[in-house]
């Protein structure tokens, strides 16, 4: 087979890809991708099994160089490979983490050689996790308002400041985190981006509960909190550029709700609701909603395809993940919304012996997914920045 970066015969990686997975990916696991994922529940022996594995391979980073312990795949074997994954009922157990999905990415764009080497590798066998160190009490929506400071101490930078709604800080081992270095410049001028230790003393987390149950968003303390010279990603005073460009892969990233293709929706339908003489589902207002969405959500990946397609080569923040992370946004809240219709009675369960464990995720799904309105920027300033960079209307606003 040919060099899976270069000229590839895809239907020999594709044959590999499929022995691959039937050899390695345990069928207890099968199509259970978002309930094994949950914060919070017991460890499972065979999904930690599945992680070593994929990421030795490589494949939980099919696209990323190989020298960093990604895949080394192009474009056209990565999406090969994400076909055989949902053939088999197979979910990649690393993208849940922000270093593969925000940090890593931003890394391999702006990132030091010696970062790269030291930061990527660990990502990609999914030994480490990564927060995101952005909004603060005073600065959340305007994030260049913010007061977190590192100041040169020398041979470092001392960190003093506090974040909050710190996605999963309580088990990060580190923070990819905006700073003001230059408290004189202009508000998005003096800014930097720091990779800090969080395993170290003058760092504090609090998990703030919330309404799925789950505490999955933080408060973040630095208190002299150190970071060595050479964890700035990008230059000194140029972190809000830095900043943004990880930005739209978080929101890449979130256009992907439907990636891992856990049980198809139809399929939950026709289990619960039942099914007429013809075969059709038992409930025709139902079927008629049920096939409109699966319709948005065909449009949603095809409009994706044709997005990574035409950002390819490109390294300047787009408005196009605005667009897909509100479409994305619409169609993973419309999918919980039906689930929790579709189940009844079995989709309000929260706890006890007469709910399966699909049945409990789908209620904290449906309630957790309200959230994804509001982090990754709000669907409304994503609506504002698809008005003023896609469509050019003017800007009725007045901004610092």
């Amino acid at each position: 087979m040919a060099d899976a970066g270069g000229d590839l015969d895809l239907e020999a990686f594709r044959a590999e890809a499929r022995g691959w997975l039937e050899a390695n990916f345990p069928a207890s696991l099968k199509g259970k991708g978002s309930v094994v994922l949950m914060e919070g529940r017991p460890a499972d022996a065979n999904l930690t099994v599945w992680k070593q594995r994929i990421g030795a391979k490589g494949w939980g980073t099919p696209s990323w160089p190989a020298e960093y312990g990604g895949g080394g795949l192009s474009p056209e074997a990565a999406q090969v490979l994400q076909q055989e994954m949902d053939r088999a009922g197979a979910f990649n157990p690393l993208t849940a983490g922000m270093g593969i999905s925000m940090v890593g990415p931003t890394i391999l764009d702006y990132g030091t050689e010696d970062q790269k080497r030291r930061h990527l590798p660990p990502i990609c066998r999914g030994e480490v996790r990564w927060c995101i160190g952005y909004s603060e009490p005073g600065a959340g929506s305007d994030l260049a308002a913010l007061q977190t400071k590192a100041v040169d101490a020398g041979d470092c930078w001392v960190v003093n400041g506090s974040k909050i709604w710190t996605s999963g800080a309580q088990w990060s081992d580190w923070c990819g985190c905006l700073v003001r270095t230059d408290p004189n410049a202009r508000k998005h001028d003096g800014i930097s981006f720091l990779l800090i230790d969080m395993r170290q003393p003058g760092v504090e987390t609090r998990p703030i509960k919330l309404i799925a149950g789950a505490s999955p968003f933080c408060e973040t303390f630095f208190t002299d909190a150190r970071a060595g010279k050479n964890e700035m990603l990008g230059a000194l005073n140029n972190g809000w550029t830095v900043g943004k460009r990880l930005l739209q892969h978080e929101r890449a990233s979130q256009t992907g709700v439907l990636a891992g293709k856990d049980e198809p929706l139809q399929e939950i339908a026709k289990r619960y609701v039942g099914v007429d003489a013809e075969g059709r589902l038992a409930d025709p207002d139902l079927r008629a909603r049920l096939v409109r969405h699966l319709m948005e959500a065909k449009a949603h990946e095809l409009t994706i395809a044709r997005a990574q397609a035409e950002a390819r080569g490109a390294h300047n923040p787009s408005a196009a993940a605005s667009v897909l992370k509100n479409s994305a946004t619409l169609v993973g809240q419309t999918r919980a919304e039906l689930i929790l219709e579709i189940m009844g009675a079995q989709g309000l369960g929260w706890e006890g012996e007469g709910f399966t464990a699909e049945e409990l995720q789908a209620v904290r799904g449906w309630l957790s997914g309200k959230a994804v309105s509001i982090y990754g920027g709000s669907f409304e300033i994503q609506n504002n920045i698809i008005a003023k960079r896609i469509l050019g209307l003017p800007d009725t606003t007045k901004s610092a």
